[in-house]
């Protein structure tokens, strides 16, 4: 399958098939000891919620995207979710200018096709739509291929803390932060 089959959705409605889809894909890949931000894979309920919190800020506070892929055999008439993404605006008013890249993640047996990339660039044209001036996002240390995307599309590191992130107690891994100031990147760099 080439890119060509996967499209880039924004979610504008929290549906039951996208629930199950996305919280299956995330402890799928949390279980396979994915760094996306999550320790335990999150419940169904958990899932719902966090979907219907950031389509009811609206497009001008959060987005969120599905990346989806026809599965199955031949004549399968739905696509499903291979990948999502999302970001938000701070809340704090002196932070409103800018939006955190919370997560993005694609199912392992998609992975190296460009789709995670395809989500990014993505969330950062819905950031720069939006007005965002800054995207911030941060990640596992030991998450190589994050690192190289995120620095391939102009994002630069801000910070890191040592040890920081410890996903069980024999582990530890430095959190890096990484930000793309869109006021310097015009689209459709």
């Amino acid at each position: 399958m080439t890119n060509s089959a996967v499209t880039i959705e924004r979610l504008d409605r929290v549906g039951t098939r996208d629930v199950d889809a996305l919280t299956a894909l995330v402890g799928t890949l949390i279980r396979a000891d994915a760094a996306i931000g999550w320790a335990d894979p999150p419940t169904r309920e958990e899932m719902r919620d966090l979907l219907t919190d950031l389509v009811a800020a609206g497009p001008s506070d959060a987005c969120v995207l599905v990346a989806r892929a026809p599965i199955g055999g031949a004549g399968e008439p739905d696509c499903n979710p291979v990948g999502f993404g999302y970001w938000r605006r701070y809340a704090r008013t002196t932070l409103r200018p800018h939006a955190d890249l919370e997560r993005l993640a694609v199912a392992a047996e998609f992975s190296g096709r460009g789709i995670g990339r395809m989500l990014l660039r993505h969330l950062i044209d819905a950031a720069r739509v939006a007005g965002c001036e800054q995207l911030t996002i941060d990640f596992r240390g030991d998450n190589a291929g994050a690192e190289h995307l995120y620095v391939s599309e102009g994002f630069t590191e801000y910070g890191r803390l040592p040890d920081f992130v410890a996903p069980d107690a024999e582990r530890r891994f430095d959190k890096v932060f990484q930000v793309l100031d869109l006021r310097e990147h015009p689209r459709g760099r």
